[in-house]
């Protein structure tokens, strides 16, 4: 299974190519992202994965397939075996600091889609937002802005 997922994202996440292709990669990073924080708590629950499937679809602009593919490896994928710095690097490449705060911002309404903040999703957004240099003032600042909505 572990192969399985390297090949996908070495596949779909790898150096080189278009610039088109180079965008597909990041938004495919930040999906994987987004969905590695439905798998933080106990249990998937549909609150959140409903709203990581309709970003991956919509926001990031993955045709069906690509977004069934995703999330079928995100719920194989052992957290362990997760290698964030992979899918950070790249988003620090393209990203500026306002995009990056709003990746942080997502971040944090997927871990409040349940209405629950459990305390590895809670982890998770803070380990995020360190490798994608998120200033500790922004963090906290989108996470009160996401407390706020709900």
């Amino acid at each position: 299974m572990l192969n399985a997922i390297r090949d996908f994202f070495e596949r779909n996440l790898s150096p080189g190519g278009t610039e088109q292709d180079e965008a597909h990669r990041l938004r495919l990073a930040v999906a994987a992202l987004l969905l590695e924080m439905t798998r933080m708590d106990e249990t998937a629950r549909a609150e959140e994965c409903s709203r990581v499937e309709t970003a991956v679809r919509e926001r990031f602009e993955l045709t069906p397939e690509e977004t069934r593919e995703l999330l079928a490896l995100a719920e194989a994928e052992s957290k362990d075996a997760t290698d964030y710095f992979q899918f950070t690097s790249l988003i620090n490449r393209h990203y500026g600091p306002g995009e990056r705060v709003a990746l942080v911002r997502e971040l944090w309404r997927i871990a409040y889609g349940d209405a629950i903040l459990h305390q590895n999703e809670e982890y998770l957004v803070r380990k995020l937002a360190e490798l994608l240099h998120v200033p500790h003032s922004q963090l906290l600042a989108t996470k009160h802005q996401v407390q706020g909505e709900g």
